[in-house]
Formats: structure tokens, sequence, C-alpha cells
């Protein structure tokens, strides 16, 4: 993945960031909400217009004097992308007057040094368009009217914004090895653990629960070598869902399993395995993802708290016993020194392939000493197989004269696993039949 220019989308909170970024790369990419507030992190997009690529960077509501600790958090994580910028996009309301707000984001920016755009947003008619005398107050030349929501005047901003951008820009290409999702309840610590694997606070960290919405992407070097790691929203079950952040938010989590290559699955362990969690178990393994089991806040328990935890996961994922477990605190940094070494074995793993002599020996051998059970008056006969596909590893057999049934198929995968080490990623075993 090649290092492009960096677009930082800033401003005060509930002026339309998240909806510019979405009319920016032409889908429904950021949460959106009338309620202020709904972005927090810093989340990076991939964005192109007129041939010219870029990254674009949504922010959350920067606030002059934030009265909660979270909201101070958000102002910071602004702060810091402004740091990383190559080009900053000051959205401010055309239809209100200037707010300290307003000038504490312009402040940040004159004394930065870093390119600047100041775009006009809600300017959605003539009228609108023609009163933006309260703007130039700022300080930062002329502001650009635009619609975020309807698309006015979008095309000639994102013009502006291409030549804005450094006209020749070298960066360094990143290889990402793979893509690691992080997914769990809500405050389990999932976003503490991405900070753990970063080295430094790239995400927000907070007691309250559901302070992460969007999925954050982040690429991380871990052992010297790159990954994309995905921090998601806490995954609720449908009755907790109180409105369309959340519904949303969720649903990108979901997207998110479905596309990962390894799923961190982080389990408070003071509660240990729920119905909730075996319910996004058997969805990570139906999504064919490597998967890492993550008991977090270890540190914190009294033994009795621990064997009950054990226990709870050994009962409700029994289903997934070929997925590593970790015990670990990702506050602070307890046995997190092992999370590389089993991250790489289970992406091995996931792309391991088995020469099709191999696979057809086993097979063979299984069969002649446990034959398929006889089903309906008929016996099925294995006449060869082969591993079909990796990512996640798919083998199939070529059957003759009847079914297989699930169990027998089980037999086989427990086999297959035995004797090939597929320790942390799920297996597809297809059936093929020959007459």
């Amino acid at each position: 993945m090649s290092r492009l220019p960096i677009v930082v989308i800033l401003g005060r909170p509930n002026v339309g960031k998240s909806t510019l970024v979405n009319r920016i790369v032409r889908s429904k990419a950021a949460v959106t909400n009338p309620e202020a507030g709904v972005t927090r992190d810093r989340r990076q997009f991939d964005a192109e217009w007129a041939g010219t690529s870029f990254h674009v960077m949504d922010t959350g509501g920067w606030e002059a004097r934030p009265e909660e600790k979270l909201v101070a958090d958000i102002r910071e994580q602004a702060e810091i992308a402004v740091k990383a910028a190559d080009l900053v996009v000051f959205v401010a309301d055309a239809t209100t007057e200037v707010t300290d707000d307003d000038v504490g984001v312009a402040r940040i920016l004159q004394h930065s040094g870093v390119p600047h755009l100041l775009v006009a947003n809600k300017s959605d008619s003539p009228a609108v368009e023609s009163d933006l005398t309260h703007l130039w107050s700022l300080g930062l030349g002329n502001p650009i009217p635009i619609s975020a929501l309807h698309g006015r005047n979008t095309g000639d901003f994102l013009d502006q914004l291409v030549a804005a951008l450094p006209a020749e820009f070298e960066g360094e290409n990143v290889d990402t090895i793979a893509s690691l999702a992080i997914v769990g309840r809500p405050n389990v610590g999932k976003s503490t653990l991405l900070n753990r694997l970063a080295g430094e606070e790239r995400v927000l960290v907070s007691d309250v629960p559901g302070t992460t919405r969007d999925p954050i992407n982040e690429i991380v070097t871990i052992d010297g070598e790159y990954f994309e790691v995905i921090d998601t929203a806490g995954i609720k079950r449908r009755t907790k869902i109180k409105d369309d952040v959340d519904y949303y938010a969720v649903l990108r989590a979901h997207d998110t399993v479905r596309n990962a290559d390894v799923v961190l699955f982080v389990i408070d362990g003071q509660r240990g395995a729920t119905h909730q969690e075996q319910r996004l178990a058997e969805e990570i393994e139906h999504a064919g993802a490597g998967l890492l089991l993550i008991l977090n806040k270890w540190d914190e328990l009294s033994d009795e708290q621990r064997l009950h935890t054990e226990d709870s996961v050994a009962d409700r994922l029994a289903f997934v016993d070929w997925a590593p477990v970790l015990r670990i605190s990702a506050l602070t940094g307890a046995r997190t020194h092992r999370l590389p070494k089993y991250i790489k074995t289970v992406i091995d793993h996931r792309r391991k392939h088995v020469p099709a002599p191999e696979v057809n020996r086993l097979v063979r051998d299984l069969q002649e000493a446990h034959p398929p059970p006889v089903r309906k008056g008929r016996r099925a006969k294995i006449l060869y197989a082969v591993q079909a596909e990796t990512e996640p590893p798919t083998f199939v057999l070529f059957v003759r004269g009847g079914e297989l049934g699930t169990d027998y198929i089980r037999f086989i995968e427990n086999r297959i696993r035995e004797r090939f080490d597929f320790t942390g990623t799920p297996i597809r075993i297809r059936t093929r039949n020959r007459h």
C-alpha cells in the first residue's frame, strides 16, 4: 500500500464533516447523524478525484473548552491528525455565526503552517452563498460555499482540493502482510489493544462504552512487518441498539469481520464467554477468517473468576477449539508480547497448501481404518481428495456411492488438523459426487 497525500477534515461538532467525507469518497463510509459528537476517532478512507488519489481523514469535532474527558480526547485526536496532514479542509457552518470553537480551529491551522482550504458547508442556496462575510473574520482566505448533503458545488471544491495537494508527493511504499480486525462487545478493551500493538495512543480509550463507532484502520508495524489493524465498534445485541448511530456502527463492524484475514476476538475476562460471544464466533467461522481468542483484563481476575471464564470459553466456544486462547492485559501489556508470534502462525496456517498426494494418502488410510457409515443402504466411497483453495483452507472430497454425512466430514476435518496443523484457521470441506 503506497503512501498517499493525507487530507484531514477538521471543524467543530455538527458542521457536516462526516457528510463531506462521504461525499468525497462517494459512499456512506462515515457514520453521520444530526446529533453532535458522533465521530470520535480519526478515521481514514481512500479517495480519488480527476485521476488523483489521496487519503481523506475524518475527525471528531474540535471544542475550545471541552467539559468532559472524552471530548478533550476527541479534540486531542483531531490536533494529532493536523500534524500528519498534507492538506486540511476546515469545515465551517455557512448558516451560523462564527463561534469560539471556529476561531480555535482557525488558530491551530495558522500556527501549524499546513496548507488549508476553508469550506462554508450548508450553502444550500444562492442566498446563503452570497452572505459569507462572517467567515472572512477567521483569516483563512476565501470560503468555498458547498452543500455536502446535496452535493452543491462539491465538484468545484474537489478541483480546488486536488490543486492544493503537493505537486510531487514522495512517500514510503508499504506492503501490508494481512488485515487484523479487533472485535468484541463494548468496553472489553479493543481500542486499548490496538494502541498496545501500535505502541502509541492511536485511538481513543474511554470507560464510556461505545466510544468507538466507526471502524478505525491503522497501519501497525509488528516485528518489522506491516499489518492493517482495524478497531471496530462494540457489537451489541439487537435489543441494546438504541439509534441509527449504534445500528450502522455495528453493521460496519460485521462488514469488517467478513473482510478480515485474522480476527482478534477480545473477551472480557471478568464476564467470560456469553451467548453473544457464541454468536459472534459463529459469524467469524462462517466468514472464514483466522481467529485468536483473547481473554483480556486477566491480571484483574481472582482464581475463581479465571476458572469461570475458562469454563465458559470451553463450553460456549467449543466449536472453535482450533483457535488459540491468549490471556493478556492490554492495559498493562502483560503477555501481549506473545501476540505477534500467534498472529503470524495463524496467517501462515490460513495460507498453507497441502500437496494432493499427502491429502490423498491421509484420506485413504482413514477410509481403510474407519469406513464411512452406511446411509440409506449405501456406503459412500471417497475416490480422491485435494486442497482446492487457501484463505481459508478448502478441501474437496470426490465421492461415489452415497453421502458421507456431517459426522464423518467432521471426523476427516479433525484428522486433517492433527496431521497438518491448521491451528487458528477454519477449514472448509466440500464433497463432489462422482457417478
